[in-house]
């Protein structure tokens, strides 16, 4: 990249705080590993974390872990490992890459944190298929390899107005979950403590909203690619004071960008929509040339899958379950258009960017005509780009560079 870019690239002063406090969440995991105390659990993302927490868990989300695959460029090391066992180059890449990186003994939590030699050993793997079914079979297999129990949550899917009945099953299975959840961890459950975690993750959502919500400014004063990065806490730590504390500082930041109109694209003309997954390897080069083309991408639904503000301590087993079901990737295709409707007049959006990625159709919302409709609708141009979250080899940088300085051509034209 030329002198001109990395100067043009503006750093989250906030983000040395998030380092220190990622950095003691992966140590604390690391210590419970060794010790045996206290238990450890391994959750999909928007899964019952909440339930773990108030049971005395720490908690491991192999889907962090696999973005940290994917981010610092090693995922194409792995996915073959797991391919050769079995698993399809087709489904999930962070299934593939964190299975891999196991089979291998091998992750980037070694080279980031001395000391740390292996992702954490769990005493339980717990997940909910509300994302897509890859994650109870990529649990099921550490299930079967480790000798570990897996227990789990069958969502629905493709919902449009979400019913009583779909939140009385989801409550019932994870009610299902405390016996054997107790006996794993040596702690009874106790609903001050569960409120009290739903009230913390309550928290931790709303600031991760608000801090979104500064990109209503012109200019932005985050972008995507920034955003990305910045979600680590409210993903691994949103029941914790420390992810809330750390929203607070990183508000207080963008707020001050907003007041002072510093955007993070210099000069910005464009605001773009980014729908479906990050492409993790790429996300400085796509930054950058987002950058000198004077486009800011500043909205996603991705970013957004972790504001839960159904959370309500005061009934944390029913709003948990309505949080976790009504997220967009449980959606169907008429509120999922309907939502992105809104976002690009909330966030006056310019053009919208649709990333289809390979080994992610439940996130790749390009395939059953979204785009063409919204273009109809919106009237404004949408682009899809073929690529993964993991996978580079399912990327083309020069042909995605092209097409993108294409499309802001055509927003010029407009």
């Amino acid at each position: 990249m030329s002198e001109e870019k990395k100067v043009a690239f503006k750093k989250i002063q906030a983000t040395g705080h998030m380092r220190k406090i990622m950095a003691d969440y992966f140590y604390e995991l690391d210590r419970a590993s060794k010790e045996g105390s206290p238990k450890v659990a391994w959750c999909t993302s928007v899964g019952p974390a909440e339930l773990l927490l108030s049971l005395g868990f720490v908690v491991h989300y192999p889907e962090n872990h696999g973005a940290v695959l994917g981010s610092t460029r090693v995922a194409n090391d792995y996915i073959p490992v797991a391919n050769a066992i079995g698993y399809s180059p087709d489904i999930c890449s962070y299934l593939t890459s964190d299975i891999g990186a196991f089979i291998k003994k091998e992750t980037p939590l070694s080279r980031a944190y001395e000391g740390i030699e292996g992702v954490p050993k769990p005493d339980v793997l717990v997940y909910n298929t509300n994302q897509c079914r890859d994650v109870q079979d990529w649990f099921s297999w550490y299930s079967r390899e480790l000798n570990v129990p897996a227990l789990g949550i069958s969502t629905y899917r493709n919902i449009g107005e979400i019913t009583k009945e779909h939140l009385d099953s989801i409550v019932h299975q994870m009610k299902a979950l405390i016996p054997p959840l107790e006996d794993i961890s040596g702690n009874k459950f106790d609903i001050d403590k569960f409120r009290e975690v739903v009230s913390t993750s309550k928290e931790c959502t709303a600031l991760w909203k608000k801090v979104l919500e500064t990109n209503t400014a012109v200019p932005a004063p985050m972008s995507f690619f920034d955003a990305t990065i910045h979600m680590g806490p409210a993903v691994v730590l949103r029941g914790s004071a420390q992810a809330v504390d750390y929203y607070k500082v990183l508000l207080k930041e963008l707020e001050e960008r907003v007041a002072n109109n510093e955007g993070a694209v210099e000069g910005e003309k464009f605001r773009i929509y980014w729908e479906g997954m990050p492409i993790w390897g790429k996300l400085r080069a796509l930054a950058e040339l987002f950058i000198t083309l004077k486009t800011a991408v500043i909205a996603s639904t991705y970013c957004n899958s972790w504001i839960f503000e159904a959370f309500d301590p005061e009934d944390p087993f029913l709003t948990m379950a309505k949080a976790y079901t009504e997220i967009f990737i449980v959606r169907n295709e008429n509120f999922k258009e309907k939502y992105i409707e809104d976002m690009v007049q909330k966030y006056q959006i310019h053009g919208i960017l649709f990333h289809d990625a390979k080994t992610c159709p439940n996130n790749s919302n390009n395939r059953y005509g979204m785009p063409e409709r919204l273009e109809k609708k919106l009237g404004i141009p949408t682009l899809t780009i073929n690529g993964d979250l993991n996978d580079l080899r399912c990327y083309s940088e020069e042909q995605a560079q092209t097409n993108i300085e294409a499309f802001v051509e055509q927003l010029e034209t407009k």
